[in-house]
């Protein structure tokens, strides 16, 4: 957020004069005596005005004492502990006052330095693993600072280390649609979503965030796996070619998009990416076992010219399957039933005998 304007920016009396130029000073030199400089002269000024409701010289005061609270963080002006409480307070009081609008600039000024120093604090705390202090500290920045989305992604990070899971999931959703979407922030939140077992807020989520990120990795992931897992194959094929297209050489996603087109009943589309997969991972089982399964589908539609061709395809594939998984049970099945298409019968009993073995 941004800190510490300039000086020139705000309205001043002549009374005030020595306060702003020893807030300029510090601005061109970057020295800390300028700012308790800047601390002395407005508190002299609050003990020499006969009226402490001054709403000029508070407003200066909130202005320097915001400024060394986030500025020097090392507190190396030695500052008393309360001054961070007592300057929250003092800007409280001056917002709630009639006439304030007319310093408006000082005070969102000195109310960015707070949220900013309520932040530093929260990080603090986060490191210390103290979590119940780190989301009060976020959740009295963002009073401050209530524009600054950041925010929403601390209180969320926290509210999910709290346990507050469906809090956490609002806050991650609410930073999701915007131009300033992060796809962390709509995955977070699906992730959520999902351990409930809400499957639709968590697509909800991840469509959203695609709007304004349509072309983000993780997001078509995420949104493909929930399609994965609910069988909802009409809906996944929609986004294979995207899909495929920044997955080149991922034998997984060659995997799944062979899947969804088997089911889809696409199988010319289905076998070229069983084939990719393979090619890409030659001892995965999934898709050797698929394209066997597939062949042999194949081999019993109706009219299909290839029916020999299929048939010892299907056989060849499966077989190889069985060599690296000997005791997949739905594996043997299937190629029992295509050795009794072929009328092998020596290999139905070896199927047979190790169906026994595995069953009894």
């Amino acid at each position: 957020m941004m800190l510490f304007i300039a000086p020139s920016a705000f309205c001043q009396s002549e009374v005030l004069k020595s306060v702003v130029n020893s807030l300029a000073f510090y601005k061109q030199k970057k020295d800390l005596k300028y700012l308790n400089s800047a601390k002395n002269s407005v508190d002299s000024l609050m003990k020499a005005s006969p009226d402490s409701l001054d709403l000029e010289r508070n407003v200066y005061k909130a202005v320097v004492y915001s400024s060394i609270l986030y500025i020097d963080s090392l507190n190396s002006l030695k500052q008393p502990v309360q001054m961070f409480q007592q300057t929250a307070d003092l800007v409280d009081r001056l917002q709630a006052r009639r006439k304030s609008y007319k310093y408006q600039v000082e005070l969102d000024y000195s109310k960015r330095c707070l949220a900013n120093v309520y932040i530093r604090k929260g990080f603090a705390a986060l490191n210390s693993s103290d979590y119940i202090a780190a989301l009060q500290l976020f959740e009295a920045g963002k009073k401050y600072a209530p524009d600054f989305k950041q925010l929403a992604a601390y209180i969320a990070f926290t509210n999910n280390k709290l346990g507050n899971l469906h809090v956490a999931a609002k806050y991650y959703e609410s930073l999701v649609g915007s131009d300033s979407t992060k796809a962390e922030y709509a995955v977070a939140a699906a992730g959520i979503y999902k351990s409930f077992g809400d499957t639709l807020s968590a697509l909800n989520v991840l469509k959203k965030a695609r709007k304004v990120l349509p072309n983000d990795k993780s997001l078509l992931l995420d949104e493909a796996n929930i399609y994965t897992n609910r069988k909802d194959y009409s809906q996944l094929v929609n986004l294979l070619p995207a899909l495929l297209d920044i997955n080149t050489n991922n034998a997984d996603i060659a995997f799944v998009a062979a899947n969804c087109y088997d089911h889809l009943n696409q199988y010319d589309k289905a076998e070229s990416l069983y084939l990719r997969a393979i090619e890409l991972n030659s001892s995965a089982y999934d898709p050797i076992f698929n394209l066997g399964l597939l062949y042999f589908k194949q081999s019993k539609l109706p009219g299909d010219k290839d029916k020999t061709q299929d048939e010892t395809r299907s056989a060849q594939w499966l077989e190889r399957a069985n060599e690296i998984s000997p005791n997949e049970v739905n594996c043997l099945k299937v190629l029992k039933l295509v050795y009794e298409q072929e009328g092998n019968q020596s290999q139905i009993n070896k199927v047979n005998n190790k169906l026994k073995q595995l069953t009894n």
